[in-house]
């Protein structure tokens, strides 16, 4: 009976070991199949370099309509900036006749005036309503001071002083200066300030000036910065056609009516030079 059971026992094992398999590891074999996988993805990229043209392809199309279009809209304004500045110096021309015809303002300062504006309008952010001209080569005792509109042509005149050294009581200005101390009256083309403002020693009323050129750039600017202290203010004396140090005085009844029209606006200081 052991005899059987020991046989039998052999068969069994023999037989499961015929259909074993083998597991033993073998650094030769190839890796397993998930690696494999991976490795494959990896080293084919032929979908991915697809979409990545497609990419970019279409980016390089916005980029190029993007372009177009900025392009396109820089020279739709450079034509209407074009436009607008050829109608306002047409419009310009007009108010420019107008004024010549019906006031006796110098024509050479009016000229002046009118050329330096059109090239200056927006570099100097000069107002667009009023251009201001004070013909000193009128008496003290006329109405020099033009303020013209440059909407419709009209002009508004108003006294304004000389300085002391220029001339004479109620006469024309004869010497003018924009040297410091000079008490002459400066000549040129100038910015009339925004805010008013009160003189220390006298109380006066004022809006600031500042010079457009080279000769009177340091004009308008204090005196402790190397300038010359000038603006433009009130004085009683300005009535019976008195004498300031330089500034551009006006009568005090006309105060409201000038600082509201001079403010951003050009002022051409016309002595007949």
């Amino acid at each position: 009976m052991k005899q059987i059971v020991s046989i039998f026992t052999i068969m069994i094992f023999f037989s499961l070991s015929t259909f074993a398999k083998e597991t033993y590891f073998n650094p030769y074999e190839p890796k397993h199949k998930k690696e494999v996988k991976r490795v494959d993805k990896l080293s084919s990229p032929k979908k991915s370099s697809k979409k990545d043209a497609t990419k970019k392809e279409t980016t390089k199309r916005v980029k190029k309509r993007v372009s177009t279009k900025k392009s396109k809209s820089k020279v739709v304004k450079k034509r209407k900036s074009i436009k607008t500045t050829r109608r306002l110096s047409a419009h310009l021309n007009k108010i420019y006749k107008k004024v010549s015809k019906r006031t006796n303002i110098s024509k050479r300062a009016l000229k002046q005036a009118f050329s330096f504006y059109k090239k200056n309008r927006l570099k100097r952010s000069l107002s667009t309503h009023y251009l201001a001209i004070a013909d000193y080569t009128k008496t003290a005792r006329d109405k020099r001071l033009y303020i013209i509109n440059l909407k419709n042509g009209t002009v508004q005149r108003h006294k304004v002083a000389h300085g002391k050294r220029s001339g004479a009581l109620g006469g024309k200005v004869k010497r003018s200066s924009n040297r410091r101390n000079s008490k002459m009256t400066p000549y040129g083309f100038f910015k009339v300030g925004s805010k008013v403002g009160r003189t220390k020693k006298k109380g006066y009323k004022y809006l600031s000036v500042k010079g457009l050129e080279r000769s009177n750039r340091k004009v308008g600017y204090p005196s402790r910065m190397g300038g010359r202290d000038v603006v433009v203010h009130t004085a009683k004396y300005v009535n019976s056609g008195g004498r300031s140090h330089g500034c551009f005085a006006i009568c005090p009844k006309d105060r409201y009516a000038v600082f509201k029209k001079l403010k951003r606006a050009l002022l051409y200081s016309y002595t007949g030079r």
